[in-house]
């Protein structure tokens, strides 16, 4: 029997017998619900193998940092078809595209990301300090080569912590000016960064002031939050519902993370049992339901492809 079902998306749809007990996963290509993975150095074997399995559950895959400028090039080069090839977007951590804005590179980086058949960029600045104007100018720049941009909210000092407000005006300046989503910073450790403690434990006032505000624009789906650590990604799923974005996650943790987000684990299983009327399980909160942001499609010219 072929072991290739990358074509074939029946094949993950076979079981008749029982259905998700939290229904309402969207499919791919996805406004939320978004899974990122974060590489920090898989060989190509393995990441086929985790493709093989859990491909439809992945939407973006970062290679961390500056790992990628480690790889012999014609590794990279096959790495970057490999992951693409699975219908998953690939693409560099922000601080490598930082390094190309300090060292006077970027308009070089994007040609030879776009020649490697990158089509997504990350913007950031958890680094250096670029200003307003900068910034604008460098997803402009990213955006007119054709790449689909993301951007990142938050310093990876820890001494320089964000605030709920921080994160709204980041979210919307980006957005206005035409990123597709706007990462919350977690780093692939998840301790002591962004809305988690040193212990790795949410900073709960915080968090509800995110969510408070990007609720009331309507915004909450164009936020992914990193969540390296399983139990931050449980308590995510817990207070925003199955569909929220999530990202530096473990590529080997993504089935378990895709049971969590449909039932498949006793940890969201159960708050089906604790409804009334099984057809609206607790995971589907008024918040998923309110706000529909997210919709916001690649723009022409794109080198992504809108399926």
């Amino acid at each position: 029997m072929d072991g290739n079902f990358r074509n074939d998306e029946r094949e993950f749809k076979q079981w008749g017998v029982i259905s998700h007990p939290i229904p309402g996963r969207s499919g791919k290509p996805r406004s939320k619900g978004i899974t990122m993975v974060m590489d920090k150095g898989l060989g190509l074997g393995e990441t086929r193998d985790i493709l093989e399995v859990a491909h439809p559950y992945v939407d973006l895959w970062k290679m961390g940092f500056g790992t990628s400028m480690l790889y012999p090039h014609r590794f990279l080069r096959e790495k970057i078809a490999v992951v693409s090839s699975y219908d998953v977007y690939i693409y560099f951590g922000g601080t490598l595209l930082e390094i190309a804005y300090y060292q006077r590179k970027l308009v070089d980086f994007l040609t030879m990301a776009k020649d490697l058949g990158i089509c997504v960029v990350e913007v950031s600045d958890g680094t250096l300090d670029i200003s307003e104007d900068e910034r604008g100018r460098i997803i402009d720049t990213a955006i007119s080569k054709g790449f689909f941009v993301l951007t990142e909210a938050g310093k990876k000092n820890p001494i320089r912590p964000i605030t709920a407000g921080e994160v709204l005006a980041r979210t919307k300046a980006d957005l206005g000016r035409g990123a597709w989503k706007v990462i919350l910073e977690g780093r692939d450790s998840g301790r002591g960064i962004g809305i988690y403690d040193v212990e790795g434990n949410l900073k709960e006032a915080l968090l509800e002031e995110v969510i408070v505000g990007l609720t009331k624009e309507g915004l909450m789906w164009d936020l992914i939050f990193e969540a390296p650590q399983p139990h931050q990604q449980r308590e995510l799923l817990l207070r925003l519902g199955l569909n929220v974005n999530l990202g530096n996650v473990n590529p080997r943790d993504v089935i378990t993370l895709e049971a969590m987000r449909v039932g498949l684990r006793s940890d969201t299983f159960r708050l089906v049992l604790n409804t009334r009327d099984e057809r609206q399980p607790a995971l589907s909160t008024s918040m998923e339901r309110s706000g529909e942001g997210g919709k916001r499609e690649r723009k022409e010219g794109s080198v992504c492809v809108v399926r």
